[in-house]
């Protein structure tokens, strides 16, 4: 008998957390891996935000803070709005939360009913599909290839909208492709949209500002859809923040107020601290962060370069975020080292256990013809572990 209730049997185990906790079990055993699994910069935080904190500590900011965030910090997350994004917010319509992981599934759980369908652009984010099952919704993928980029066209997403549709899940720059929509290309998409009242949209930006070129554009910007757009970011990404653990959206303010009733019985507010290093952070100039941009697009050069030079591997050129995503299916139904590759899943396995590199499979992302590969690792190791993966390959 299973005491175990239906909605955690429901819930897959995270493919990102999986990976990493089995390249660390291998690691404990003293095997030598180089973990390319994680998105999370191998960058300090930057100096001006620890010192923010410290100052926050010895100024004795200790209590519990609003369930929705610091006056002031959302003050300057509506700035950052308006500044970087041509987006209007009050206050009111800002919350702040443990993550932008939270954020996310304070917004499924406040607008998704049982049989609703949320749209999932493919590749997407691991979590949204696993959120979605969580507020007992249903989760309809739109395929995507790399021939195409990695983006849906308007007429995949008009052909994929049905009287069930509620939510649709955007993520620009895209984790796991780094895949960039342009701002032409989200007003077409915005347009579909247009037509059918009842959708919201979930627009997931944490990566706006890890950029090679393609100007950052929001989909709240668009004035027929500000009242149904929700837009999502954090900290933890640009600023080499992750573990600090703060997310935000700008939203409604009707759908604002439900997700401070939401997070208000199950976290409260975010950590004290954390808020007050990241007033200094969405205070910042972006020419603060502009080493770790430049240092990331000089990996993916390197990355793309060298994984050009692997035979079965079909790679396209990125424009944001810090990973690549790489069509690897031409290795299906191979044996390597006695080891027969059927799927993504096989052939990320592989590499874990021959080349002792950690990767992820595109399965858990909706696309399982390739694998999910962060470059948010030091030169050094991106050049050692696309070697170890050539060499297990040949």
């Amino acid at each position: 008998m299973d005491l175990l209730s239906k909605r955690i049997n429901s819930l897959p185990i995270s493919a990102t957390l999986s990976m990493a906790a089995k390249a660390r079990e291998l690691k404990n055993n003293g095997v030598d891996i180089i973990g390319l699994s994680l998105g999370e910069p191998d960058f300090n935080t930057p100096e001006f935000i620890k010192d923010a904190a410290i100052s926050a500590v010895n100024d004795n900011w200790n209590s519990y803070s609003p369930v929705d965030g610091y006056l002031d910090l959302k003050a300057a997350i509506c700035n950052k709005f308006k500044r970087d994004n041509g987006i209007s917010y009050e206050s009111s319509q800002i919350v702040v939360s443990t993550g932008a992981k939270q954020s996310i599934a304070n917004v499924c759980m406040v607008l998704l009913n049982p049989g609703d369908e949320v749209l999932l652009p493919a590749p997407y984010w691991v979590s949204y599909s696993a959120i979605a099952t969580l507020a007992e919704a249903e989760s309809k993928i739109i395929p995507t290839s790399i021939d195409t980029d990695f983006k849906i066209t308007p007429e995949q997403l008009e052909n994929s909208i049905n009287s069930k549709t509620k939510l649709v899940m955007f993520n620009s720059p895209n984790n796991p492709s780094g895949t960039i929509y342009t701002e032409n290309e989200l007003r077409a998409l915005g347009k579909v949209l247009e037509k059918h009242p009842n959708i919201y949209i979930l627009s997931d930006e944490i990566y706006e500002h890890i950029n090679y070129g393609t100007p950052h554009f929001s989909i709240a910007s668009i004035p027929e859809l500000y009242e149904r757009t929700i837009t999502v970011n954090g900290v933890a990404k640009a600023f080499a923040m992750t573990g600090w653990r703060i997310g935000y959206i700008g939203a409604p303010e009707w759908i604002a107020k439900a997700c401070n009733k939401m997070q208000g019985q199950i976290t409260s507010g975010a950590n004290c601290i954390a808020q007050r290093a990241t007033i200094a952070a969405v205070n910042a100039p972006l020419s603060q962060i502009q080493y770790m941009v430049d240092e990331f697009s000089k990996r993916r050069e390197i990355i793309i370069d060298l994984l050009k030079a692997i035979p079965g591997i079909k790679i396209n050129q990125p424009q944001g975020a810090f990973y690549v995503f790489p069509d690897v299916s031409d290795y299906f139904g191979r044996t390597l080292n006695n080891k027969k590759i059927e799927n993504a899943s096989d052939f990320a396995i592989y590499l874990l256990e021959e080349a002792h590199v950690a990767t992820v499979s595109g399965e858990a992302f909706g696309n399982g013809d390739c694998i999910r590969i962060s470059y948010a690792a030091s030169e050094k190791n991106i050049r050692e572990a696309i070697k170890r993966i050539s060499k297990s390959l040949q």
